[in-house]
């Protein structure tokens, strides 16, 4: 019975010992191996075997990207406090065998290492905003976080780190400074308002000018156009009533008739048009016989002058 009992007992360790042979590896984690203390191999992740009682996991270290807040207060050359919020993301350099070992025995603890990672992105970012003044920092965002790169991959590169990207989500001043650029600001805001009230006014203006002057030249063309259809109607007229005399005079001409009797006629037909149109109530007409006759000539004239036109 006692042999059976000791039997059992060295089956369990047997089986213990065998499980305790396979070690599960979570995926994005690498777990380091030692034997009595000492750096053996890594373990990938997935099923692993070690050897029992003699290989121990170290440590299992994540090769995921990880990220740390930080707020800290650095001053420029002008002596103003400049307060930063900046957010780092970094990860292991690699999966290389030599990495992860850099890794796992650089620092004493997860602790020291991030100690030492946040004093180093503050120091750097200290020591350039130091030699800056308090109106340039605003403007060189981009120029602190190139340059902490630039120092900080170098140093992250002797521990095995690499840095991913540094953000600086905030950057603010003592609250009278802040006061002062919020008042500058405003100003400059009140200026730029202002020209551009300016120059709408000034671009109102020009329209107003150009369309007065647009309309004063449409004006002019449609008045030059109206004269000249007004001048064409005077001519058309007298040319109708030249052809319309010279008809009549052939026609009485060939009836052996004195061609005076148009013109006469045309004479008693204008004073006649006269009394009939005129706004006022007098008309002065010289009815002497011979400023008729003197008229009745002049017509006659160009009534002939027309004729020959015509022949011609």
């Amino acid at each position: 019975m006692a042999n059976q009992i000791v039997l059992l007992v060295f089956i369990f360790i047997i089986l213990v010992i065998v499980f305790s042979s396979f070690v599960t590896v979570k995926q994005g984690t690498i777990a380091v191996i030692t034997v009595f203390g000492k750096y053996r191999r890594i373990l990938t992740p997935g099923l692993n075997f070690k050897l029992p009682l003699v290989e121990a996991i170290y440590s299992k270290i994540s090769i995921q990207n990880r990220s740390v807040e930080l707020e800290f207060q650095a001053v420029t050359f002008d002596q103003a406090n400049v307060y930063f919020k900046a957010m780092l993301l970094f990860s292991v350099l690699d999966q290389q065998e030599e990495t992860i070992k850099n890794v796992a025995f650089k620092f004493v603890d997860e602790r020291n290492l991030m100690q030492a990672l946040i004093r180093t992105v503050e120091g750097s970012i200290r020591a350039f905003v130091a030699t800056k003044r308090q109106s340039e920092v605003l403007i060189l965002r981009r120029d602190i976080v190139e340059h902490v790169k630039e120092q900080l991959d170098q140093v992250l590169e002797t521990w095995g780190y690499h840095l991913q990207d540094l953000q600086l989500n905030d950057i603010t001043f003592d609250e009278v400074i802040m006061k002062s650029m919020s008042q500058v600001v405003a100003s400059n805001n009140l200026k730029a308002a202002a020209e551009n009230e300016g120059q709408a006014l000034l671009i109102t203006k020009t329209k107003s000018a150009e369309a007065e002057g647009n309309a004063i030249k449409i004006s002019a063309e449609a008045e030059r156009q109206a004269s000249q259809l007004r001048g064409q109607g005077v001519a058309l007229f007298r040319q109708e009533v030249a052809k319309g005399m010279s008809a009549a005079a052939e026609e009485m001409e060939r009836a052996h008739m004195d061609t005076s009797v148009i013109l006469f006629t045309m004479w008693t037909e204008s004073i006649k048009h006269f009394a009939e149109n005129s706004k006022g109530n007098v008309i002065f007409l010289d009815g002497s016989t011979d400023a008729m006759q003197q008229t009745m000539k002049e017509m006659m004239s160009l009534n002939l002058l027309h004729a020959d036109k015509v022949k011609k």
